[in-house]
C-alpha cells in the first residue's frame, strides 16, 4: 500500500503518517514513512510518504504508484493526483487554505479545482473534513476525520484503526479524535 499525504502546515500530517505506520507495524507489515516537510512554519505544503507491505525497500512514493492521495487540502490534493496509479483513489478535504502566492494577491486560489479532477477521471471522495471535525469537537482532527474516510475504504479492519490511533494520539486528545475518527469512517 502506497500512501501519499499531503497537506499544509499545521494540519496533522506528520500524526496520520505515524498513525498509518503503527497500523502497518500492528498488521505486521514492512513499514517504510518519509515525511517531507515544506514551508510548515509559514502554512506552506508538507508531504508525508507511507508505504507498507511484506518487503519495502524505498520510502518514496514515487508519481503514478500511490494506491491513495490523502490530501487535507484541496488544492493540495490536486497537486499530487499525478502520484495516484491506476484506479487509485484521492480522498480529499474541501477545505481551502490559500497558499502564499494567493495572499499576496500575486494568484488567485484556483476555481472549479474539484470538477478538473473529475474530467481527469481521477477517483476521487471529496469531504468536508474541517466541518466534520468541528461537529467532533476540535477543528484539529481533520486528520483523523479523513483517516477515518480512509479506514471505510480500505481492507484493513477498523479495530486495527482504532488501535493505532489509540498507540499514537497523546492520551489529553484521544477522546475527540476517536470521536472524529469515527464519523469520519461513517461518511461514503
Amino acid at each position: 500500500m502506497n500512501i501519499l499525504i499531503a497537506a499544509v502546515g499545521g494540519q496533522g500530517a506528520v500524526l496520520a503518517s505515524k498513525v498509518l505506520g503503527k497500523l502497518a507495524q500492528n498488521i505486521g507489515k514492512d513499514v517504510k514513512v518519509s515525511e517531507v516537510h515544506g514551508m510548515s512554519q509559514r502554512g506552506g505544503s508538507v508531504v508525508a510518504h507511507v508505504k507498507f507491505g511484506d518487503k519495502i525497500y524505498s520510502p518514496v512514493v514515487e508519481k503514478g504508484s500511490a494506491d491513495i492521495v490523502l490530501a487535507f487540502e484541496l488544492l493540495e490534493g490536486a497537486r499530487y493526483t499525478d502520484y495516484l496509479k491506476e484506479n487509485g483513489i484521492l480522498i480529499s478535504n474541501t477545505q481551502k487554505i490559500s497558499p502564499m502566492p494567493v495572499i499576496i494577491g500575486a494568484v488567485e486560489y484556483p476555481k472549479d479545482i474539484k470538477q478538473k479532477i473529475k474530467e481527469d477521471n481521477i477517483t476521487a471522495k471529496f469531504v468536508d473534513a474541517l466541518d466534520v471535525a468541528k461537529q467532533a469537537g476540535n477543528i484539529k482532527t481533520v486528520n483523523t476525520v479523513l483517516i477515518g474516510l480512509l479506514a471505510k475504504n480500505s481492507p484493513i479492519e477498523k479495530d486495527e484503526w482504532l488501535k493505532a490511533i489509540k498507540e499514537t494520539v497523546p492520551e489529553r486528545f484521544l477522546e475527540v479524535n476517536l470521536k472524529a475518527f469515527e464519523m469520519g469512517y461513517s461518511l461514503n
